[in-house]
């Protein structure tokens, strides 16, 4: 009898081992539970910045087998794309030098600016419950917690966290992310949220608080754009388009859904907007 009972207590050991574990745990204070994330995490991220770094040299040496013809094509290709970004860098700097003598003359506070900090993705977390991606720059750099993240499309998302070498984005489809929000040609903010995303199926939001006379549809879709509200995003930025829109529950506004870009899922390099004057 008694070594029955020693068998079951040997096979029923990992499963006490794991209780008492998830006990010490709960009841552990939240500065030893930060602690210990924060320190998982930094053990973990050289792995993916490894796997991120071999992925880029493997797509050097797959470049390397291409023809002289390809090469001397694509090369083609981008010296007609440096002309025409050349001459949108003067148009630029022109505006720009016309904007602050009007707000000179105005009296009015200087724009927000921002300096530019391209990094390159080294993973993607796409779950049903966030939807997440790590860069490969972080405190090295001098990125903030809560700075917006673009690409060439528009919005990516805002940094969630912030560790030594990397730093986790927090994307627009992610259901925890909120944005004050623009319809193109309309000046009145509206509310923008991740919504609930398959984890192989196009990313979506949704957004509230839509003017009952804002009209869309998969056929006449409206641009979403950030409205510069709340003092993160620059006004203007690409959120994605309305397919849809319905009255809400108390008939006062609209409610809709919006077709995120799917190049989302695909983004192999970001920039992060790292505020100049952060107070």
């Amino acid at each position: 009898m008694r070594i029955g009972q020693s068998q079951r207590f040997d096979q029923a050991r990992p499963f006490v081992a794991l209780g008492v574990a998830l006990a010490v745990w709960l009841v552990a204070p939240v500065a030893i539970k930060t602690f210990a994330r924060a320190s998982f995490f930094e053990m973990t991220a050289p792995v993916t910045s490894v796997a991120s770094y071999v992925s880029d040299l493997q797509r050097f040496w797959a470049l390397r087998l291409h023809s002289k013809e390809a090469l001397i094509e694509a090369g083609r290709d981008l010296a007609r794309l440096d002309a025409s970004y050349s001459l949108s860098v003067q148009q630029n700097s022109e505006l720009q030098a016309e904007v602050e003598r009007l707000e000179r003359l105005l009296r009015m506070p200087p724009a927000d600016h921002y300096r530019f900090e391209h990094a390159r993705v080294a993973q993607r977390d796409f779950s049903v419950w966030w939807q997440r991606m790590v860069i490969r720059k972080g405190a090295d750099y001098g990125i903030p917690k809560g700075a917006p993240v673009v690409y060439s499309g528009g919005v990516v998302g805002r940094v969630a966290e912030v560790h030594a070498y990397t730093s986790v984005v927090e994307l627009i489809s992610d259901p925890g992310l909120r944005i004050a929000a623009v319809v193109d040609g309309d000046t009145r903010p509206i509310s923008y949220q991740g919504a609930e995303n398959p984890v192989f199926g196009a990313a979506r939001g949704v957004v509230e608080f839509v003017p009952l006379d804002v009209y869309a549809s998969l056929s006449e879709p409206k641009r979403l754009a950030t409205s510069g509200l709340g003092g993160v995003y620059p006004p203007g930025l690409t959120i994605g388009r309305i397919t849809h829109v319905e009255p809400s529950a108390d008939g006062l506004f609209r409610t809709g859904e919006v077709t995120l870009d799917i190049r989302l899922a695909e983004l192999k390099e970001v920039t992060v907007l790292v505020p100049s004057n952060p107070g």
